[in-house]
């Protein structure tokens, strides 16, 4: 399947979801430059393969976690390549027990359902309740690649801008690991 690279939000919003419509206004009151593959759902490492060559940038894995009691939520970013280890990034964190938040969690706190987690999804969490956590592997890229909060469409922008742009206006400032996977 052919995918085509194209600058900017869609010409055409017919049938979009509102909260992907967010992520663009969101980008482009920022002045945030980035181009946009449409594709099938993302559900699969295949598609993820072809969207990655199409993007020419690091997609990542976005893991959503909580500690045991559900209090504490996580949004984690790591190479899609790198293995995630819990008991790593609990140490890191110092968080005796991670495990993956539910689908009602996400819901509620980033608007996002499974298979979209996205970093933008934090605009929706307007309490702050999710720590963004950042992979250092993903912080040293050159370019970022996430999801518009939906998994039909991926977006590719400058680390710079998302360092200096989109993080700060995000307001979830990141804690940095560096997670091996072994």
């Amino acid at each position: 399947m052919a995918m085509t690279l194209e600058t900017g939000r869609p010409a055409d919003e017919t049938g979009r979801l509102e909260k992907e419509l967010r992520c663009y206004d969101f980008l482009d009151a920022l002045g945030v430059a980035y181009q946009r593959v449409d594709h099938p759902p993302a559900m699969t490492m295949e598609v993820c393969g072809e969207i990655d060559r199409t993007l020419r940038a690091m997609i990542c894995k976005n893991l959503f976690l909580c500690n045991r009691r559900q209090t504490a939520f996580y949004l984690l970013l790591l190479p899609g390549d790198k293995r995630f280890l819990t008991k790593e990034l609990s140490g890191q964190l110092g968080v005796a027990r991670l495990s993956f938040a539910d689908a009602g969690h996400m819901e509620e706190l980033l608007d996002i359902t499974p298979g979209s987690v996205s970093v933008l999804g934090l605009m929706n969490d307007r309490e702050k309740r999710v720590q963004l956590v950042i992979d250092g592997d993903v912080w040293n890229a050159s370019d970022f690649a996430c999801h518009p909060c939906i998994n039909t469409s991926s977006l590719r922008f400058s680390m710079a801008d998302f360092r200096e742009k989109v993080l700060p206006a995000l307001g979830h400032p990141p804690i940095h690991v560096s997670l091996t996977g072994e």
